[in-house]
């Protein structure tokens, strides 16, 4: 299992917390340190399209209009915090995005 996220949310914490404590051993992807190549990025807006950009962050809210129209593997490619996270990658490759209660119903025992 591998969870995409930044090591400073507070969330991609909880869920990283969380998922150690039922038995998990996610390998933590930092996408701002560790980065993120294009193809995963690719794969992940194939499956979430929009829903993958975070537009409550602070981040998005200092984009210009001609800024956010662009494509969102090129916004997060150049900022990574825009990625609505944690993006977590079972190990069969099922995606999942956010730690709401939906997902936490799929992964925890």
């Amino acid at each position: 299992m591998r969870l995409f996220g930044l090591t400073t949310c507070d969330t991609c914490r909880k869920a990283k917390k969380a998922l150690v404590s039922d038995g998990y051993a996610p390998d933590f992807v930092d996408v701002r340190t560790d980065g993120i190549d294009r193809a995963t990025l690719e794969r992940f807006h194939a499956e979430f399209g929009a829903d993958l950009l975070n537009r409550r962050s602070t981040t998005w809210r200092g984009l210009s209009e001609s800024e956010r129209a662009g494509a969102p593997p090129d916004l997060i490619a150049t900022h990574p915090a825009l990625m609505k996270r944690p993006v977590i990658e079972a190990d069969d490759g099922t995606l999942y995005l956010g730690w709401g209660r939906d997902v936490q119903a799929a992964l925890l025992g």
